[in-house]
């Protein structure tokens, strides 16, 4: 890890704290829910409205929507990206969206609170220079076959252009396993935490790809100190129009937000135990 220097933990230099809205990441746990995709006005605000209400800190959403297959749903661009302005309004919601292309980093930002380089565009070092320039917080996403040093490299792009509000995000690799969409791996929250000052957070949606296993894997998550977590919800899963098996209606992540929650604070209780 010798190549990895302005990520690099150091005793001489705190941890990240990240200010976004009313949230400081790296400071305190936090959640970050929303679509998968942004598909219409009404869909995304009852969905923020409803986030919101169980606890969430900050919105996800895709306007931009990069696919495997050319003829899935690719997301409504601008028309999407003002919707989520408009679910802001309507709650405060510091709004998380991806960007895909170096060329749109500039007008995105002024839309989005926090940019997201997805799994498929880690090693997109133009798109990775572009955000580093921009000086908005910036959520790297693992890539599905990337190893940690590849990651902090890229985290290194950005930091390198002078953009020190990176948030690194842990959202499951390529394995010979078929069960689970991706196998989450847990123990990159620990690793990053022993090799760098930045924060991690972790997305078991898209780690697992099924709904059944998001709590357990955010249990998993917090017993391993993670910083926060992102999260798939919406208000008519079974309609969605992209990964409509991993979404959570509301109900399901009003309870989520109060068992993990609860768990956090188990954990905190744990950690700051004094010795005898």
């Amino acid at each position: 890890m010798d190549e990895i220097k302005l990520a690099a933990l150091n005793k001489n230099l705190d941890r990240t704290i990240i200010k976004i809205g009313n949230v400081s990441v790296g400071e305190e746990f936090f959640v970050i829910a929303g679509p998968c995709s942004v598909e219409s006005e009404k869909q995304t605000v009852e969905t923020a409205i409803a986030v919101k209400k169980s606890g969430a800190k900050m919105l996800r959403g895709g306007a931009f929507k990069p696919r495997t297959s050319p003829y899935a749903f690719q997301g409504l661009g601008l028309k999407g990206l003002k919707i989520l302005e408009k679910a802001k309004k309507e709650t405060g919601l510091p709004i998380v969206t991806e960007v895909i292309d170096s060329r749109d980093v500039t007008w995105i930002c002024e839309y989005a609170d926090v940019l997201q380089i997805g799994a498929r565009n880690m090693q997109n070092f133009s798109l990775l220079k572009e955000v580093g320039k921009s000086k908005k917080p910036v959520l790297l996403k693992r890539g599905m076959h990337s190893t940690l040093s590849e990651w902090l490299n890229c985290a290194e792009y950005i930091l390198s252009e002078g953009n020190p509000n990176v948030i690194l995000c842990e959202r499951g690799i390529r394995t010979f396993e078929t069960y689970t969409r991706n196998t989450l791996d847990i123990s990159m929250v620990p690793a990053v935490k022993e090799l760098t000052h930045l924060p991690i957070i972790v997305d078991p949606s898209h780690g697992t790809g099924r709904l059944s296993l998001i709590k357990p894997m955010s249990f998993a998550a917090i017993a391993a100190g993670v910083d926060g977590l992102i999260v798939e919800a919406h208000i008519d899963p079974r309609n969605a129009k992209s990964d409509k098996d991993q979404q959570m209606t509301p109900e399901i992540f009003a309870d989520y937000m109060k068992d993990i929650n609860g768990l956090y604070d188990a954990v905190q209780k744990i950690i700051n135990k004094p010795k005898n």
